[in-house]
């Protein structure tokens, strides 16, 4: 690679009208500001899906507690659910995705500009649709407001009879609107890398952060069809007269169960595996090393998103399927565990040996490998059908849960912002403010999620409003729940470090960490343009190559 495609850095520029900023971003096609859009809305939601889990956690501190109403319960239990889902997760990880997916392939912007920017305000409509429900849910018909049908909404709790008011359309319609502008997205990231990479990088020089985001969005094509497909068929059946799963009329309420799954399942992998792009992007730097076995991961996430397609069932297996079906989902959710398993090899080689250096990026890495590792053998746990059947109602699967959510996307999320903030800034995120936000959420995660297991192994069912004194129920739920409060002063030492940084923060400059892609060749925060000249690569790390000129890279590939 040549020093010339490396950007000019931005000329100093008087202070606007603050309208004209606003009006700026508003109408802005720039991939770069849409990323931190998407990544900015999905902190807010983060913030309020926050909220409502802590509301439920005070209402289960203890037996028969009356914090809150049975209904306003379930109402937390559906919007903390979809909420962070669908307008917390799904969006940050687009959010870097479009940041850094055309800065790291050499390209200047994502092959559709306006589509980017109309699936990022799609997004944003859904997820203002969904929480205007609180107003309009009780101000239209008088029956209940947001959504209480579960984040999943089963039939036939989503009929007429059982949900009169507008609240559960304010979910659909929500959840539909968002999944286009998914849908976009992803069309948009597929394109962008099929076509726009720069001369010499080939599929095999990629960076794994632009693979992993490739396999993501072919996934996002395939699994939110069915889903889309499955909110029109409810939207017919409350309003036009269908009765597709109105089991009284000839439908099937299991039929929602299976559309549902047959995207919640692979969802998992559309958030997993930007996670591990992550992981494949920041352990190599901090470890000194290559990623190890490079063609070895990207054939594992090719193996994942295939079998992502064929575990949905394991969700429902007790609905009671024949033996057969239950074999065949159990097989298929074990064998899933196999290129996973690869992976986490693969990063562990690559740490060892290397240099390791214990930033705070590093740190979330870290609790990502071991977190991750656990939720994966409770996963296989779970994909034994008998196993399955003892504790799926179970609080043991909610901890699963969030092993996975938290445990291992979440920390991949928060090691990503304190290795790719300084990029997208100028400025370093404090480091000891990071190591704090580090071992209070750390600590606050495996109180609550830890605990919580032993909470389901001991019987505690899952989405229920109260709970009798039974033996150890009491004292497991007061621990889960002062762990999640834990992790709320941690979340808010994280934004804290955020702001405090942004004005604050030491000055970044081009390469704070020695690192090796491409987005690291230009100035931070990158130009509009991203580059002065479209680089010219020859290996997968052009930045070695660059600072090391007489050792390169291309020499070995």
């Amino acid at each position: 690679m040549s020093s010339d495609a490396i950007a000019i850095p931005n000329a100093g520029t008087d202070a606007r009208p603050w309208v004209e900023v606003v009006h700026e971003w508003v109408t802005t096609v720039d991939h770069k500001r849409l990323g931190i859009l998407y990544i900015v809305y999905a902190l807010i939601f983060l913030v309020v899906g926050g909220i409502e889990a802590t509301i439920i956690r005070i209402q289960l501190i203890r037996a028969h507690n009356d914090f809150v109403s049975p209904q306003v319960f379930n109402r937390m239990f559906t919007m903390h659910g979809t909420t962070m889902i669908f307008f917390v997760a799904m969006p940050i990880l687009f959010g870097f995705a479009n940041y850094l997916v055309p800065l790291m392939i050499g390209a200047r912007d994502m092959a559709f500009p306006r589509l980017n920017a109309f699936s990022f305000w799609l997004t944003t409509l859904g997820g203002l649709l969904l929480y205007f429900s609180f107003l309009g849910g009780n101000g239209l018909y008088g029956a209940g407001n947001a959504p209480d049908v579960g984040w999943w909404a089963y039939a036939p709790l989503t009929a007429k009879a059982f949900s009169p008011g507008p609240s559960s359309d304010y979910w659909t319609i929500a959840l539909l609107i968002s999944g286009f502008g998914s849908i976009g997205t992803a069309i948009n990231l597929i394109a962008t890398i099929f076509s726009l990479r720069c001369p010499g990088m080939t599929l095999g020089r990629m960076p794994l952060f632009a693979w992993l985001n490739l396999v993501m969005s072919g996934i996002v094509l395939i699994a939110l069809t069915p889903l889309s497909a499955a909110q029109i068929m409810l939207l017919v059946d409350r309003y036009l007269g269908g009765h597709f799963f109105d089991t009284q009329a000839g439908g099937s309420a299991a039929i929602w169960m299976h559309f549902f799954w047959i995207f919640g399942h692979p969802e998992v992998y559309v958030l997993i595996i930007p996670s591990f792009a992550f992981m494949s992007e920041i352990i190599p730097v901090f470890s000194r090393k290559p990623i190890f076995g490079y063609p070895v991961m990207v054939g594992a996430t090719v193996c994942i998103a295939f079998l992502s397609m064929s575990v949905w069932a394991h969700h429902i297996f007790t609905m009671g399927m024949s033996s057969s079906a239950n074999s065949f989902f159990a097989i298929t959710s074990m064998a899933i565990g196999v290129p996973t398993g690869i992976k986490i090899f693969n990063w562990i080689g690559t740490m060892w040996g290397g240099s390791i250096q214990f930033k705070t990026p590093m740190l979330f890495c870290i609790g990502f490998l071991f977190q991750f590792l656990i939720a994966g053998l409770t996963g296989i746990m779970l994909a034994s059908a008998p196993f399955d059947w003892q504790l799926s109602l179970s609080y043991f699967v909610v901890a699963h849960f969030h092993y996975v959510i938290v445990g291992g996307i979440l920390f991949a999320v928060f090691a990503a912002f304190y290795y790719w903030y300084p990029k997208m800034t100028g400025r370093m995120l404090n480091e000891p403010l990071g190591k704090l936000h580090f071992w209070l959420f750390f600590l606050g995660f495996h109180a609550t999620f830890d605990v919580m297991h032993f909470a389901g192994i001991l019987g505690m069912p899952r989405r229920i409003y109260t709970y009798e004194p039974r033996p150890g129920w009491g004292t497991l739920n007061l621990i889960v729940t002062i762990g999640a409060f834990i992790q709320g002063v941690a979340i808010l030492v994280f934004v804290a470090n955020l702001i405090y940084s942004y004005f604050r923060g030491a000055k970044a400059g081009n390469d704070p960490w020695d690192a090796w892609t491409l987005e690291w060749s230009v100035s931070s925060p990158p130009p509009a343009y991203n580059f002065a000249s479209i680089p010219v690569v020859e290996s997968r790390r052009p930045l070695w190559d660059l600072k090391h000129p007489e050792d390169p890279d291309s020499r070995y590939e």
